[in-house]
């Protein structure tokens, strides 16, 4: 992204395949729009801010002009939007929603505009409630703070989840389920994820960051390459696994676990067709199963972990009592949690160890605080992580379902509107963070260096659907940097040029280093 020099747009994936089907679902219809080649870093700046700013509010009002009253009407509204933050609800029935120009939309499709940059033109012409049609289906973009908030956090009963497009990997488990199953899913694991929940998983956190830490000595005595964002990723699947079984994570388990990689990367071309998406990775799924099986087994039969027993006998017990706990759902939840655990933090280093490449006073200024293992260390290595997840946040995009209608930020939201929330928008917002594109952990440990209000900064999202394992993942990936950071500088061979966006966003491509001496 602009601040790192790297890609971060939508990255030269289809819209038509990926990010509306991956995280929306067929209502969020983008089957006539596509993306282009891979974005430069100078190229994704102009995506997100460059070309809002290239045309002035005026120019909108010119290129929105037609004969109708409803268009005269939209024009003044989005006027007013760009230059107010979003009124708080009126009585009433509420203003129509400003809508992005279709001649900017038809601009930006034969452009071959990513997603991400038709976003961020709706918000900066049109502000933090703002809509855009992609063939005949209309969406809602919202990325101000207090509407955020009456979405996701204060009436989620109105603005609800559809059918997940991860179905396939994640079946019924906690991240697609809806209603009163996904509450009695989430109040099991919940509990398991704050205070003496978490305690229970520090000495795996630490046996997973030492197992790694000394990989990492192992590369900087030879001398040898190593790719960063492998390495993440097999720390956090380790930490993750141990959390789950017990057990570190051994060499023929953690060859059969690349097939959950291979089933993320290809949800955003699945078929939208269940069926069909189920056809398309099933030999994938088939290993994904056979492992599920074997840690299910282990876990009823066998003996406990050096560490105590997981999470995975967590659900077997509340299969002793609920009916609904059927291996097929423990295994739905297993997955889940394999998915969730894994990719948002492996994502999270890898952008972290990025951005160190082009902002080593960072890393510097964050061991200069304390001593290893002081509150003042762990502050610092903290805001390290905090700013990355600002740049890069874990959950890049929340989509909802208007079930009612309602009122938002004295819009009119009509039942059956697809409702987008964007925290990467928002956390570019220049109103609400300075200099956004800049890397700077200072905002994190500086009196009023970041905004307070709720919404403004949502890496794991809010709300009762926020993600269940944001303590897990913020605690791993600082026990690991407390590792590594004064272990080792890290130099990249090569960077990754664009992003890629699906579950995670994450960059799109190889991260080779090596590694020095601190």
């Amino acid at each position: 992204m602009p601040t790192a020099g790297f890609g971060g747009s939508a990255g030269g994936t289809s819209v038509r395949g990926s990010v509306g089907r991956l995280l929306i679902g067929s209502t969020f219809d983008t089957r006539h729009a596509r993306t282009g080649a891979a974005t430069t870093p100078r190229g994704v700046r102009r995506a997100v801010t460059g070309h809002a700013r290239s045309r002035t509010v005026r120019d909108v009002q010119r290129s929105a002009r037609g004969p109708t009253q409803r268009s005269n009407r939209r024009r003044r509204v989005a006027t007013e939007a760009s230059l107010a933050p979003v009124p708080p609800n009126p009585s009433g029935a509420g203003r129509p929603v400003p809508e992005l120009d279709s001649a900017l939309v038809e601009r930006w499709r034969s452009e071959g505009g990513e997603l991400v940059d038709l976003m961020a033109r709706a918000r900066e012409r049109l502000g933090g409630v703002a809509a855009f049609l992609l063939g005949p289906q209309r969406t809602v973009l919202v990325t101000d703070p207090q509407a955020i908030q009456h979405v996701l956090a204060q009436h989620p009963d109105r603005y609800v989840k559809r059918s997940h497009r991860a179905r396939p990997l994640i079946g019924d488990g906690v991240l697609a389920a809806t209603g009163e199953a996904w509450k009695r899913q989430r109040r099991l694991l919940q509990s398991q994820f704050t205070g003496t929940g978490m305690r229970r998983y520090e000495q795996r956190i630490a046996g997973a960051a030492r197992t790694t830490a000394g990989r990492w000595a192992g590369y900087a005595r030879t001398g040898a390459t190593l790719d960063v964002a492998e390495e993440m990723r097999r720390f956090a699947l380790d930490t993750i696994w141990r959390s789950l079984t017990g057990h570190p994570l051994d060499a023929g388990t953690e060859r059969e676990l690349t097939a959950v990689g291979a089933v993320v990367a290809a949800l955003p071309t699945l078929p939208a067709d269940a069926t069909d998406a189920h056809e398309a990775v099933a030999a994938n799924l088939a290993r994904i199963d056979a492992v599920a099986r074997q840690a299910i087994e282990a876990a009823r039969h066998g003996a406990a972990g050096p560490d105590g027993p997981g999470l995975l006998h967590v659900l077997l017990d509340a299969a002793t009592t609920r009916s609904e706990y059927t291996d097929r759902l423990i295994r739905d939840e297993l997955v889940t949690l394999l998915v969730a655990g894994h990719e948002t933090t492996a994502s999270t280093l890898t952008w972290l160890y990025l951005l160190l490449d082009r902002h080593p006073e960072a890393r510097e200024q964050a061991l200069a605080c304390g001593v290893a293992g002081s509150p003042q260390r762990r502050e610092a290595v903290q805001a390290l992580v905090n700013e990355t997840l600002r740049l890069y946040p874990s959950a890049w995009i929340l989509p909802r379902h208007a079930a009612v209608d309602d009122r938002l930020g004295g819009y009119a939201i009509e039942a059956g509107t697809d409702v987008v929330v964007c925290p990467y928008l928002t956390h570019r917002t220049p109103e609400l963070w300075p200099d956004p594109e800049r890397f700077d952990p200072r905002r994190f440990t500086t009196p009023g260096g970041r905004p307070t209000q709720p919404g403004a900064y949502l890496p794991f999202g809010i709300g009762p659907r926020a993600c269940l394992g944001l303590q897990f993942a913020l605690r791993e990936s600082t026990v690991l940097l407390e590792h590594l950071l004064p272990a080792h500088t890290v130099t990249f061979q090569s960077v990754p040029a664009k992003a890629a966006y699906s579950i995670t966003v994450r960059p799109d491509g190889p991260t080779p280093a090596t590694l020095g001496a601190a």
